[in-house]
């Protein structure tokens, strides 16, 4: 019985005339190979890498993907996590005519943090990236790592990424699409991103828990004028309660409270720089950071609302309320009966320069 399991297994692994190795992978580092050649094939083939491009792997495993990257462009940089892997990669390139295009890189670290390192090894060979990143990366990191690569100086031209499925589908989603979320609006202020193609969970060794899909993120040039740490304040403060209208969300007592400590804080600055107001919105603004972060969603609209009692009642009244509701309700625009989850990026900038006029601004 057991020579006959060996045996079939072997007869599995032949078939699909991929190579896998003899390594035991770990689902804790997010170690599933692809294993369908035919969907390497694809992924490759949407990726349109030239042959002057030099790609950076994160992930390579056992080196399916590997093979087919070299063959079609310049050169392949490969990070990875598991020195195991890297020493396979190694053996299985040994003597062909890929192995002087390919540098694996093994990233040691002292815990399953994976976020560290692998920013770390962007740092180190950025300067050799030229034209285009393939990525395969571990779900954990897939948020923070999206938005470091955009955020990063000089641009990358276009980056091929395998995403969890449900992750994907927020990245490229639209207004009014029930996946539309604060994800969906920060990346596509940056990026042009496309879905390429779906990847069952059954295309991988071991399977998975989750379906895969691979997008296209084509970064912006030149870059929106706009402050992203202000984009961003404004963005999160909207999506707290996606689907409420953004009428019951400014007339929250918490969101109140905040907006007019900024506008305070502001008026304080500007008073204290004399004529120079400029000067101090910039310094307010920017703060320490300029760019753009990203956490995951924090959107709650699955969650029942039991804060009613962070609204202003009708009884509460204040003059900073009234400026805010003024934005809100300006001609031709009527933001205060609109919601988030409708709201398309031009709305988003409109909005964001009608309070900044008004000399309302977020951090």
């Amino acid at each position: 019985m057991a020579g006959g399991k060996i045996r079939k297994e072997r007869a599995a692994v032949g078939s699909s005339n991929h190579y896998q190795g003899g390594i035991q992978f770990h689902k804790s580092k997010g170690q599933h190979i692809l294993k369908n050649p035919l969907l390497v094939d694809t992924i490759v083939q949407k990726a349109g890498i030239n042959s002057t491009d030099v790609v950076l792997e994160i992930g390579p495993g056992t080196g399916n993907l590997t093979k087919k990257l070299l063959e079609a462009g310049k050169s392949v940089i490969a990070v990875e996590l598991d020195s195991r892997m890297v020493l396979e990669l190694q053996r299985r390139f040994q003597g062909t005519p890929h192995s002087n295009r390919l540098k694996a890189n093994a990233l040691y670290v002292s815990s399953y943090k994976l976020f560290e390192p692998f920013l770390l090894a962007f740092h180190c060979i950025w300067s050799v990236i030229l034209l285009k990143l393939k990525l395969n990366i571990p779900y954990q990191i897939s948020s923070p790592l999206t938005f470091k690569l955009l955020n990063h100086r000089p641009l990358f031209r276009c980056a091929v990424i395998m995403f969890q499925s449900e992750f994907a589908m927020r990245l490229v989603a639209q207004p009014c699409d029930s996946q539309y979320c604060r994800l969906s609006v920060n990346t596509q202020l940056l990026a042009r991103v496309s879905h390429l193609l779906k990847v069952g969970k059954n295309n991988f060794r071991p399977p998975p828990k989750v379906d895969s899909s691979v997008v296209r993120i084509e970064p912006r040039k030149p870059a929106p004028v706009v402050n992203f740490k202000e984009w961003d304040g404004l963005v999160r403060m909207c999506f707290t309660r996606k689907n409420k209208t953004l009428g019951a969300i400014f007339k929250q007592k918490r969101v109140l409270s905040i907006l007019e400590k900024n506008y305070k804080t502001l008026q304080a600055l500007q008073a204290s720089h004399g004529n120079d107001n400029q000067m101090a919105t910039d310094a307010f603004v920017l703060g320490d950071a300029g760019e753009l972060s990203m956490d995951m969603d924090d959107e709650r609209d699955d969650v029942q609302d039991d804060d009613d009692m962070e609204m202003d009642d009708a009884d509460t009244k204040s003059d900073f309320k009234d400026k805010v509701m003024a934005v809100l309700r300006v001609k031709d625009c009527e933001y205060e009966d609109k919601r988030s989850s409708k709201l398309a990026q031009a709305d988003f900038m409109h909005l964001l320069s009608l309070f900044n006029q008004a000399g309302i601004h977020f951090s």
